[in-house]
């Protein structure tokens, strides 16, 4: 039976992508991965169709270690400079893109009346951990370094992103304060905008239990995604992979979105408590009926909407 706590614009979403998704062949959770990725976007980059125009959407090339990252650039049609949200895609550290969240980037752009930039990192299981982290923490020193001939105002930068994204924005916060990838000075980030956030590699929560099944992000899917992202049991002890076990001190203020039927909730209601107890300004919003991802849903499901709009004003605040 349906859970009666989903929302109805959530639940026509579910089932229509479930529809969707019997059309194509099984996305099975095996190597190597490039199938199960094309069959991912195959389903999620349609929903980046519509949304805000921009005066300016493209792709640009930044040399990060050796090699160039491509990142999705999108303008409003403000004068500048701007401010910047550097946002970093979800898809368990294996799938989705910079296409597949090119309308939710466009929707905080016209949102917050900033420039988004987002980089398209190294996935796993082709590259491990830390190295999506380090090619996100690549991008946002080149950016804060030569982002003004981007029109760029890197006085006023935050990074944010959704599931995995969340978990390398919070990890890349900690390593920016603890001098891993240090800001050219005074520049210093103001603020983290967290969606639904993947924050711990313990995966025996409350919300892990009640929602391992039948809520879209699955506790198998999780396990894979662990499993790949980190293969080194050692490293998914780490405070950069796992951020919940970090010293939180000195963070920058955060935004916490959370989905109520999500695998990750109890996590991300911790990772909010162990911030304000580490004295990090937080603000928290709880979407009831909601699963994790629903931000894919902007054309269909309002909260969406409602979460885009709340992130939008709190980030106009961080940038003022």
């Amino acid at each position: 039976m349906p859970d009666p706590r989903l929302d109805p614009e959530m639940a026509a979403f579910n089932a229509m992508m479930d529809a969707r998704a019997a059309a194509l062949p099984p996305i099975r959770l095996t190597l190597p991965f490039d199938g199960p990725r094309a069959l991912t976007e195959a389903l999620n980059v349609p929903l980046s169709e519509g949304g805000p125009a921009m005066a300016e959407s493209g792709d640009r090339w930044v040399p990060v270690r050796g090699r160039r990252v491509q990142c999705r650039f999108h303008r409003p049609d403000l004068p500048g400079p701007l401010p910047l949200l550097l946002y970093i895609h979800g898809g368990g550290w294996v799938w989705n893109s910079i296409d597949t969240h090119d309308r939710l980037m466009r929707e905080y752009a016209a949102a917050a009346g900033c420039i988004v930039v987002g980089p398209d990192y190294a996935l796993s299981p082709e590259a491990a951990f830390p190295q999506a982290l380090e090619d996100c923490a690549g991008v946002l020193r080149w950016l804060a370094e030569h982002g003004a001939a981007w029109g760029i105002d890197t006085a006023r930068m935050v990074v944010g992103g959704d599931s995995a994204g969340a978990n390398l924005a919070a990890g890349l916060a900690l390593y920016l304060r603890d001098g891993g990838a240090p800001l050219p000075p005074p520049l210093a980030l103001r603020g983290l905008l967290l969606n639904y956030g993947v924050f711990d590699s313990r995966m025996d929560t409350p919300s892990y239990r009640e929602f391992a099944e039948g809520y879209g992000l699955t506790l198998e899917r999780m396990r894979f995604y662990w499993s790949v992202y980190a293969p080194r049991e050692a490293d998914r002890l780490s405070p950069l992979a796992a951020p919940l076990r970090a010293d939180l001190a000195g963070l920058p203020p955060c935004l916490l979105h959370i989905a109520e039927l999500d695998v990750l909730a109890s996590e991300n209601h911790a990772m909010a408590d162990r911030l304000r107890a580490a004295g990090v300004t937080v603000e928290t919003r709880l979407f009831p009926g909601t699963v994790h991802g629903f931000l894919r849903a902007l054309g269909h499901v309002q909260k969406a909407r409602d979460a885009v709009a709340a992130a939008g004003a709190w980030l106009r605040e961080r940038f003022a």
